[in-house]
């Protein structure tokens, strides 16, 4: 507990000394992906606390449950990935090596700290340059969806800013088939903090259309928006009918960057996803912009803002590092 309590205490101040990046004038959103990712591990509420002090515009959390069925933020359906899980409860593994969040209670995953994301086969990081996998004195812990709003509203009250929560259902159909009605108990979740309505600052996202269709049908209000990826089962999205379709449950899209401009730099169908997703009135948010991962086409970050925010024109980003992002956009002003 003291361990983790100087995590907070740490980020809180870094949030302090960072609370002066204000947003900028242009209407972009930026989203910070799992957090500020790229500086602390990724989905903790130190994350979260240092992308909002950044200047993100949207936190970002993906959620998952627990066994007593409480929406947590992880990426993956297993513990694995960005936990010491295996250290903790051995002998909790499933037959394929994993250990399943949805087989852990909120008490016990509480009682793992998070780590920078690794290799779940080598556990070699998957960012080498990023926050080290060296914690004696520090602990950070898997964070639920009710902290993240209470982190998020707070700040809100003390800074006087109005920063949004933008969740995403992961493996919807996945939790149904655990025996979950996921998308009801994010609502009940959501709804508890007042947000209900569209005018509400939450953006709720799913790769699964299946999800965001039952939202709609639970009576929610709330914006949408349809998740695409870069793989062949997403391609009838990216059609004049697929969108027609999105369009009539979402209010946006988040494609793959590479649905846009392709790994040689070129337009795709002469930005037709962009153009013809805004034509229908439906906001564009690619994803995942990284200063440390940058596609060959472009020899900066500040290049790649560009050449997505103002040539594609789409209407924000996904990224791990939302203070550069932020940044460019003051600059630009």
């Amino acid at each position: 507990m003291r361990s983790n309590r100087l995590a907070m205490l740490c980020s809180l101040a870094l949030f302090v000394c960072l609370a002066t990046a204000a947003a900028s004038g242009h209407d972009k959103a930026i989203v910070a992906h799992r957090g500020a990712s790229a500086y602390l591990p990724e989905h903790t509420l130190e994350s979260y606390a240092m992308a909002y002090g950044q200047g993100a515009h949207f936190i970002e959390p993906d959620l998952m449950l627990t066994r007593d069925g409480v929406p947590i933020a992880l990426h993956d359906r297993s513990l694995d990935a960005t936990t010491n899980v295996a250290d903790v409860f051995p002998g909790r593994a499933r037959e394929d090596g994993l250990h399943y969040a949805i087989d852990f209670t909120l008490d016990e995953i509480k009682q793992l700290s998070v780590i920078e994301r690794v290799d779940r086969n080598t556990r070699e990081l998957v960012f080498e340059d990023r926050f080290p996998n060296v914690h004696r004195a520090l602990a950070f812990r898997v964070p639920t969806l009710a902290e993240i709003i209470e982190l998020v509203q707070g700040m809100n009250v003390s800074t006087g800013r109005d920063v949004g929560i933008y969740p995403e259902t992961k493996s919807s159909a996945w939790h149904a088939e655990q025996g979950f009605d996921f998308e009801q108990i994010v609502l009940d979740v959501l709804g508890e903090y007042g947000y209900t309505t569209a005018a509400d600052n939450v953006i709720v996202q799913s790769f699964e259309p299946e999800s965001l269709a039952r939202l709609r049908a639970l009576g929610s209000e709330l914006t949408l928006v349809q998740l695409i990826g870069g793989g062949a089962a997403y391609d009838p999205m990216v059609t004049e009918e697929g969108l027609d379709w999105i369009a009539t449950f979402a209010q946006g899209i988040g494609p793959s960057m590479t649905r846009i401009i392709d790994s040689e730099g070129n337009w795709v169908d002469d930005n037709f996803l962009v153009r013809e997703a805004q034509a229908r009135g439906l906001v564009v948010h690619p994803y995942t912009m990284r200063a440390d991962r940058l596609p060959a086409y472009v020899d900066s970050f500040e290049a790649l803002l560009e050449r997505f925010l103002f040539e594609a024109g789409v209407d924000g980003v996904f990224t791990d590092h939302p203070d550069l992002a932020i940044r460019f956009l003051r600059e630009r002003e």
